[in-house]
């Protein structure tokens, strides 16, 4: 009930959200990496060099993000949404139309800034900025963008490449982008106040203070942190990136797994809501330490997985870990650093959250071609996971106590 009257009142700020949020699938990495047989056979790639090209890409959007991401600081949600959006669509012809497999980093950079990124930056810092006591739930809400992408998308597109040839579904993809944005751009028409220009709104961080970009650089906490930031977006970007090599290792149906995809997607979705209520309940603090241990059991079981019934106990797990980590994250940086100069400060989480996912795929693919294949890789992934796990707990417990409230 609850959430049903937030709803009610926030409906217009909410679906925003979630249109934002929505249309970075196509630079999704789970989106992408439908396509990947496809590429492959045409530009003559190895799994090594189609993910030493992603990794290339994804990196290069990760470097411009620190600077893209400062614009949100900037410029009203509805003035960057509109051309970022138009981006998308031209990054998503462009990859209808490239014949190169060099032009093809540029054609991943390009889908990997404006959608994963930018897109995605856009949903989270909109939330984060528009609500305050209620940005948990906000952010999960808003964020059911992301778990409808990853259900729907995968396997509509899948089905539709028994009647169309893969470039011209890259057609459809900038085709549903361009119809998005007047929705869009209807539904901002009285754009809340962001935050940043609304002084009275502003929640201060640790010690009282909105802590700057360059401060927070310095912090201790940050770098405790880092790994809890890079790793879901590396080895969860290398799951779905590896998706056609894992179901080929497994010997299950490409269609099959894939068919997984709405219950990992409800497994997310069910978390969101939970992790959003408790985080408006008990605070960010209590949340942050836990995120990363269904990723370390979900790769677990999906190492010994033998049979699609597994693999989906495994995804169901998983997405528990994408619903933690898509409010929690988000939640953690305004509430222990401010949220004055929070548009600068999730840009270097951003360009983190991206470098990640250009290094999963690319040292996933590295080892593959070494004849290390993806499930011999995922014990050692999961131990990382508790590792980042152990870091973010000991930063919490040491920082905790200098928020005031």
């Amino acid at each position: 009930m609850i959430y049903l009257h937030f709803l009610r009142t926030n409906w217009l700020f909410l679906l925003a959200g979630f249109l934002l949020t929505f249309t970075s699938s196509y630079g999704q990495t789970y989106f992408i990496s439908l396509f990947a047989g496809e590429i492959k056979a045409d530009f003559g790639l190895t799994d090594g060099q189609w993910g030493g090209i992603y990794t290339i890409g994804t990196t290069m959007s990760a470097i411009a993000m620190v600077w893209a991401g400062v614009l949100t600081d900037r410029f009203r949600v509805r003035v960057l949404a509109l051309g970022v959006m138009l981006a998308l669509a031209t990054a998503c012809l462009a990859m209808a139309v490239n014949t190169s497999a060099l032009l093809l980093i540029v054609v991943i950079f390009a889908l990997r800034l404006t959608g994963q990124g930018m897109m995605s930056q856009l949903g989270s810092v909109a939330m984060v900025r528009w609500f305050e006591a209620t940005r948990g739930k906000a952010l999960s809400l808003s964020s059911m963008g992301f778990a409808a992408g990853q259900a729907i998308l995968p396997v509509v597109f899948v089905a539709l490449f028994a009647l169309a040839s893969w470039r011209s579904l890259w057609v459809l993809a900038a085709v549903l982008v361009v119809l998005t944005i007047p929705v869009i751009l209807i539904l901002l028409r009285q754009e809340r106040t962001p935050q940043s220009m609304a002084t009275e709104a502003q929640i201060a961080g640790m010690q009282g203070r909105h802590w700057t970009r360059k401060e927070m650089l310095r912090s201790g906490l940050f770098f405790l942190m880092i790994p809890l930031i890079v790793g879901p977006a590396a080895w969860g970007t290398a799951l779905f990136f590896q998706q056609v090599h894992l179901t080929e290792v497994k010997g299950w149906e490409l269609v099959a797994f894939v068919a997984l995809m709405p219950i990992y997607t409800l497994s997310s979705i069910v978390t969101t809501f939970v992790s959003g209520w408790a985080i408006d309940r008990f605070g960010v603090s209590r949340i942050v330490p836990f995120q990363m241990l269904p990723f370390a059991l979900s790769f677990t079981v999906l190492a010994y997985a033998d049979t699609l019934f597994m693999a989906g106990v495994g995804l169901v797990i998983f997405g528990m870990g994408q619903g933690l980590q898509g409010t929690a994250t988000s939640t953690f940086w305004a509430e222990y650093y401010g949220t004055r100069h929070i548009g600068s400060i999730k840009s270097v989480a951003a360009a983190l959250m991206v470098f990640g996912s250009a290094i999963g795929p690319g040292i996933t693919g590295a080892l593959i071609d070494f004849g290390i294949d993806f499930p011999e890789q995922m014990l050692p992934i999961s131990l990382y996971y508790l590792l980042a796990a152990a870091f973010a707990a000991y930063g919490i417990i040491k920082y905790q106590p200098t928020l005031r409230r």
